[in-house]
């Protein structure tokens, strides 16, 4: 179980808890992401390390040849450099992402 899931256990996470959790932990941007429905981004990279729960919504995200599917309550890490696509569900999603970079 990695913290942000411990976390949620034990209290309901708020936006400001997970950014105060995140600047804790040295990122030093932290962001809410709401992306449209069915909305597909083509493999890209980011130049910053990243670390995000989804909220709302679902969304794929594929890299290293494998792909998740999260929903909300779902982490996902990427460092930066790493190559990566992503698509989003019928009804969108909403991350909340700590970058540091």
């Amino acid at each position: 179980m990695n913290d942000t899931t411990a976390m949620t256990a034990m209290t309901p996470m708020t936006f400001a808890t997970f950014e105060a959790d995140a600047r804790g932990r040295g990122f030093d941007e932290v962001l809410v992401r709401e992306w449209a429905p069915s909305t597909v981004i083509a493999t890209h990279t980011h130049p910053f390390a990243a670390k995000a729960v989804v909220v709302a919504g679902e969304m794929w995200l594929t890299a290293h040849d494998s792909t998740r599917h999260l929903q909300p309550g779902d982490t996902f890490e990427l460092a930066a450099g790493v190559p990566h696509d992503e698509r989003y569900g019928a009804e969108g999603a909403t991350y909340w992402v700590a970058r540091r970079g």
